[in-house]
């Protein structure tokens, strides 16, 4: 027996691997199987070109656990080793001195694996104590057996073995029994080595017979060896894709459709991307995209190599150009990586723009599920917006759908305002704002449908694209003011009268939400009062909601503005009820108003230009005594007009009304709306 001491520079090296080289313990089994797969592949390797002239017979990799023994073995029927390879392979661990390693790498261990090949010493992050059973396919050659407890120090002796290949048998450290149990061992076996291209036999296959679960006796093969991205797309059907897309999936519905990636330069790269069917546009989630090397399950988190707007997908990329181990920071620096990423975004559009002159009917009827992953690229990736922009479309009210181009072309005639833009109306609801699109349809406007969950950022987006255009949502004013033309329409409202109709209306107006009452000169075909919020200050509150940085306005309350029609003939009447209900007495508080401001006005003028230390106490307080009486009567006529409008019942009729057409009447008020409506009939 040869005893002796693995070559590293330092006694910590073991406990540094046990501790730190790997994020996360269970990649152990990951690294022993792809050692196990590399070996039997080099084996067949050289059988076919007749270096190895024995029989290969059963290449299957065994996984076995015993829990009385507390082992996991991993067996290979691969290359095997000699006792020198041994020593070369495993005794010699490639570090230039342990103090450089911990400096370098202290920060980044992650990449510690990929920059030093330390797979096989990933054993002893779960085990006590690790054996290796070895023989080598060279002619003649000598079994081995080599054992280490997990210190620097070994045994290495002659043993006898009847097969070429090797056994790795892991004595688990009691903190590591979980790796004993069959299912956590199961687990990892599906997680990481579900497409491995030698099979991998775990236990025996078990069938339920007389109502119990019973083994059959039949290896259990755990992997598929030839998955569906390893073949070539003309030699799969669509059937083929599905059916793997339920393999990855199984709980998912059939997704919209697929793209099969097949690079072999500058760089390889092969998988299969799916777009899903979303059920709602927040049901979103990331990590479904399985990163593998050479069939070898890498990570599902793959911000690094997909662009961040297509980690919305789901299916499969396998590339050997990027390392097993790789930290995240390594995924966004390595030049290869950034390449794969730009070629798998110019890829996806490629697909949809080829499906898209194809078979425009079939592509329109997926654009709803599609919109979401459309937009998100055009947000975040420049070079996928000038692509997508000839196939992304917009969908207006009548379920129609346009392209960019398509739609302009349709809206430049009646909807350019007199200062040369082109007007985008849009609606987020269409049964909401149902009032708003029909009054718009009538002036011949088309409407377009926004009410994704991304629209909000994309309309601010494709605004800094369009030239010379503007987004407008339907309800955000009144009809007239959505495009602004040159006529103007003259009121039938005085100035006063405006301003106490203001007053009436804002007497009954609820507290919550907040509105401004304004008058506009329209037809007097409008409604006699509309309900409607701000462009901008609904825009912010939306973009806010779904995380725009906008957090401010997110924090303000909702207001609205209340439009009164002052041409409406209903508005009018209103205006000459209150004149006749409440003019005398008006007219009475205005005579006392008159004089007191003609007096405070006197005095401010005398006063103009001076210091404020330059006026008299005695002005001071006269103008003092001049405002407050003006207050005392302001209020006057204010409960004067507040009187009228609590009289008159068409005022909280109009108001209800209004406010019915953007569904914000409800409980209470709209019973009593109801019981008001039967009384004015």
């Amino acid at each position: 027996m040869q005893k002796g001491k693995i070559d590293v520079k330092t006694e910590n090296i073991f406990p540094i691997i046990k501790k730190f080289l790997y994020s996360d313990h269970e990649i152990f089994l990951r690294e022993l199987i792809s050692n196990a797969i590399d070996a039997t592949r080099k084996l067949k390797t050289l059988s076919s070109v007749g270096e190895y002239k024995g029989d290969i017979g059963d290449m299957t990799v065994h996984v076995k656990n015993d829990k009385k023994k507390k082992t996991l073995t991993v067996s290979d029927r691969g290359v095997g080793m000699t006792a020198d390879e041994i020593k070369k392979y495993i005794n010699q661990i490639a570090f230039s001195s342990a103090e450089d390693f911990l400096e370098r790498y202290k920060d980044k261990v992650d990449a510690i694996i990929g920059h030093f090949g330390l797979g096989f010493y990933s054993s002893f992050m779960v085990a006590e104590k690790v054996e290796i059973y070895t023989k080598s396919y060279r002619e003649n050659s000598q079994a081995v057996k080599w054992t280490c407890d997990g210190s620097p120090r070994y045994t290495l002796e002659e043993i006898e073995k009847e097969n070429v290949g090797t056994d790795i048998v892991l004595h688990m450290s009691d903190d590591s029994k979980e790796f004993l149990e069959e299912n956590r061992v199961l687990e990892l076996l599906q997680k990481y080595c579900k497409f491995l291209p030698v099979p991998i036999a775990f236990g025996t296959e078990k069938e339920w017979k007389d109502g119990k679960e019973v083994e059959t006796g039949k290896p259990r093969i755990i992997n598929n060896t030839e998955p569906a991205w390893t073949k070539k797309p003309a030699d799969l059907k669509q059937d083929d894709y599905d059916e793997f897309y339920q393999d990855l999936y199984p709980m998912n519905e059939k997704p919209l459709f697929n793209i099969h990636l097949n690079v072999d330069y500058p760089f390889n790269l092969t998988g299969i991307l799916y777009f899903p069917k979303l059920k709602s546009n927040f049901e979103i989630q990331k990590n479904k995209i399985q990163l593998y090397s050479n069939q070898v399950f890498v990570t599902d988190s793959v911000e690094g190599v997909v662009p961040e707007f297509l980690t919305l997908l789901h299916g499969v990329i396998d590339s050997p150009d990027i390392p097993l181990n790789v930290s995240r920071s390594y995924l966004q620096s390595d030049s290869n990586v950034k390449k794969i990423s730009a070629h798998i975004s110019k890829k996806v559009s490629d697909r949809l723009m080829d499906i898209f002159k194809k078979d425009r009917e079939e592509f329109e009827k997926k654009w709803d599920d599609l919109k979401i992953f459309i937009e998100y690229g055009m947000l975040s990736d420049d070079k996928f917006y000038e692509r997508a922009e000839k196939f992304s479309l917009f969908k207006n009210t009548d379920d129609k759908y346009f392209t960019f181009e398509e739609y302009e072309k349709m809206i430049k005639d009646n909807q350019t305002d007199k200062h040369k833009n082109l007007v985008y109306l849009y609606s987020t609801d269409k049964e909401k704002q149902y009032p708003f699109i029909e009054a718009a349809r009538k002036r011949g406007y088309d409407v377009l449908i926004m009410d994704g969950q991304l629209d909000t950022h994309f309309l601010n987006h494709i605004e800094t694209k369009f030239k010379n255009s503007r987004f407008v949502r339907v309800d955000s004013d009144v009809t007239d003011k959505l495009i602004l033309k040159e006529d103007n329409i003259d009121s039938k409202l005085s100035a006063e009268q405006q301003n106490d109709l203001s007053v009436v209306f804002r007497s009954v107006l609820p507290d919550k939400p907040v509105f401004t009452v304004s008058f506009e000169n329209m037809s007097e075909n409008e409604n006699p009062v509309t309900i409607t919020q701000s462009e901008f200050m609904r825009r912010m509150k939306d973009m806010s909601s779904v995380g725009g940085g906008m957090g401010f306005y997110g924090e303000m309350p909702d207001s609205y503005n209340l439009v009164v029609n002052s041409n409406h003939p209903l508005i009018v009447k209103l205006a000459a009820d209150k004149d006749k209900s409440a003019g005398k007495q008006l007219e009475k508080i205005d005579e006392k108003i008159s004089p007191v401001k003609s007096s405070k006005e006197q005095l401010e003028k005398l006063n103009k230009g001076k210091k404020e230390e330059e006026v008299s106490q005695e002005e001071k307080d006269r103008i003092n005594d001049l405002n407050k009486k003006i207050d005392d009567l302001e209020r006057k006529r204010e409960a004067c007009l507040q009187k009228f409008s609590e009289d008159n019942k068409l005022v909280k009729q109009l108001i209800d009304l209004a406010l019915l057409s953007n569904n914000m009447l409800k409980g209470e008020e709209l019973s009593s709306f109801v019981k008001r409506s039967i009384e004015l009939m």
